[in-house]
């Protein structure tokens, strides 16, 4: 069984090494063969001297081997297909830069590829790697609760699922895809995905609902768990208000990838947002108020913009 880790990465050297890290200290099975493959994704850091400089070392000191591919067309999406030019077959275990990988992963999904012949795609959990340092209403659930969330969270409990385009559908920080889907189904969008670190995304969520869609089936696994790296930077009104502007417009090209009229709710609900944010004088009910409307902004103008 051939796994292929999967790290597309756009200037974050420090983070990164911490990802493949994580990646060497997690259980190594030999039921399979591990390796690594990086995407330098326009990176003007230092990027590629760390991974010139594991390369050098990884045999001295029995790392895995890792390989790097530079893809200097800015796009996460430009350098998934990338990498997916130079992973003929096997599986492909997607991982942020900014992730941890459990110690029990690579076991974990070795069993669910094993128990699952029938299954092409597996998803777990993805769980912030909390720090302390973050702000209290960090962890708030009521009903003022900040959506989407500054940090990557997946959590379907703890049963094994099967999940379906109505159902919750991962992201792809934690997926493991069977290469011959790719095959069936295409590769990303390019016209989805962050583009550097502007927080465009659903490049990934776009890609699960076509497998579904061509028949695949995608199953969740509580045990398969990746941990997502909190940047206290990540809990500023401005980046909430960005994600959740840029976040709800990819949403919307996902379904409505031609332009569109905007739909009359969405206008209430801005007004509705708009109200709240002017008349709440309590900070948690302000900050979900000015992301509620950043967000329905993000649906307005994935529908009046159309995808190439």
């Amino acid at each position: 069984m051939n796994l292929t880790v999967t790290i597309c990465t756009h200037n974050r050297a420090e983070l990164l090494l911490k990802t493949i890290s994580s990646i060497n200290s997690a259980a190594i099975s030999n039921q399979a063969q591990l390796s690594i493959l990086v995407i330098a994704n326009n990176c003007s850091d230092d990027t590629i001297y760390c991974l010139q400089n594991y390369q050098s070392k990884q045999k001295l000191e029995n790392l895995l081997p890792l390989v790097y591919a530079e893809e200097p067309k800015p796009g996460k999406s430009n350098a998934l297909n990338t990498g997916l030019k130079l992973i003929k077959d096997g599986w492909i275990c997607f991982v942020d830069d900014d992730h941890r990988l459990d110690n029990h992963y690579f076991q974990t999904v070795i069993n669910a590829i094993t128990n699952y012949p029938e299954t092409n795609l597996f998803c777990g959990r993805i769980i912030p790697d909390w720090t302390g340092e973050e702000p209290e209403w960090a962890h708030e659930t009521d009903e003022f609760k900040i959506t989407p969330y500054p940090v990557p969270y997946f959590d379907l409990g703890e049963e094994s699922l099967t999940l379906t385009a109505s159902t919750s559908i991962p992201g792809g920080g934690n997926l493991i895809v069977a290469r011959e889907v790719f095959d069936k189904v295409g590769n990303f969008s390019i016209a989805l995905g962050p583009k550097g670190h502007d927080l465009m995304g659903s490049e990934d969520s776009d890609f699960v609902l076509r497998a579904l869609q061509a028949g695949e089936t995608l199953r969740y696994i509580p045990d398969i768990i990746q941990y997502h790296y909190v940047n206290p930077e990540h809990f500023k009104l401005r980046f909430l208000i960005k994600k959740s502007f840029q976040r709800n417009r990819s949403i919307t090209l996902i379904h409505r990838p031609e332009r569109a009229r905007i739909p009359l709710y969405l206008w209430s609900k801005l007004t509705q947002y708009l109200v709240g944010t002017l008349f709440s004088f309590n900070l948690n009910k302000s900050r979900f108020y000015l992301t509620r409307f950043a967000g329905v902004l993000g649906q307005i103008a994935g529908h009046i913009q159309s995808r190439p």
